[in-house]
């Protein structure tokens, strides 16, 4: 016998030391982004009053990572709650070539979740219309969002939850900004042109790349888009590059620029719909 065994003393294998510490580091990691999703969400949904009581959730599901981590984090907090509602997952399968049609259904028979796949060949529309090289994300959004209202009626949803998350918000912002003239960006919560639905988005304050790491962890089966998400030259991609861009060089500014649009003042911009210049009063914060 040894000395080393004889005294009681393990020797364990470098090796499998080295590993037990990246498993321990890396189920550490996932309990913070496990804990900082939910919080997120979880905010989103009070501060905005998104859900209540009673009510029947649609949750757009289209097959990326956004709209999986969505139904994950909101069926976590559906066990929860103080307060009970309804969820069921839709799918619109637009028609794409190639199309896994069993991904969806068979996901959401896994989580024990409603499910409704409506089948509407916008794809065909949407290739027909547009010229190729141009832009599809407008023509393809506007059929997308005329079916989904539709089938929110008809499955008497009182919500209709989409996946755009803090990202997307701040991308659309500026869009708006470049390109449309208009200082607006994605409501957490609004209503309908017709009042009929109201439209939330839990994920409002939850980053691209935390998605991107939990659905890598949770290994949702992804179904990525072959129409407008294979556009690499959209402006919304130069958009998420620029920002992209700043947080590498500028550490804080897209968290700061997020907060200013929870920030607002109207009476130092020149929308004279919002505010009464003629009643403006000195408020010490004009640059002189």
């Amino acid at each position: 016998m040894s000395a080393a065994a004889s005294s009681g003393i393990v020797h364990v294998p470098l090796e499998g030391l080295l590993s037990s510490r990246r498993q321990l580091r890396n189920e550490t990691e996932i309990n913070k982004l496990s804990k900082r999703l939910h919080r997120q969400v979880g905010e989103a949904i009070s501060d905005f009053e998104m859900i209540g009581e009673g009510d029947r959730v649609m949750v757009c599901l289209s097959g990326g990572k956004d709209s999986y981590g969505l139904l994950d984090i909101l069926l976590s907090l559906q066990a929860r709650a103080p307060i009970r509602f309804e969820l069921i997952a839709v799918n619109l399968d637009q028609g794409h070539p190639g199309f896994p049609v069993d991904t969806i259904p068979d996901y959401c028979r896994s989580r024990g979740v409603d499910f409704h796949i409506e089948r509407q060949d916008t794809y065909s529309i949407v290739k027909r219309v547009i010229p190729e090289g141009k832009t599809m994300c407008s023509l393809c959004s506007r059929l997308r969002r005329g079916t989904l209202y539709r089938v929110a009626k008809e499955l008497g949803a009182t919500k209709i939850a989409l996946g755009h998350h803090r990202d997307d918000i701040l991308q659309t912002f500026f869009l708006n900004l470049f390109f449309g003239g208009s200082l607006k960006a994605m409501p957490p919560r609004l209503t309908s042109d017709d009042g009929q639905h109201t439209v939330i988005r839990p994920l409002a304050y939850v980053e691209e790349d935390d998605l991107a790491a939990w659905s890598q962890h949770r290994q949702f089966p992804i179904i990525p888009c072959d129409l407008c998400g294979s556009q690499e030259n959209l402006q919304r991609q130069q958009a998420k590059r620029m920002l992209q861009s700043w947080q590498k060089d500028h550490p804080g500014r897209v968290e700061s620029i997020f907060n200013a649009l929870a920030n607002v003042k109207p009476s130092h911009l020149l929308d004279r719909g919002l505010h009464n210049f003629l009643e403006s009063r000195d408020d010490g914060e004009d640059d002189l």
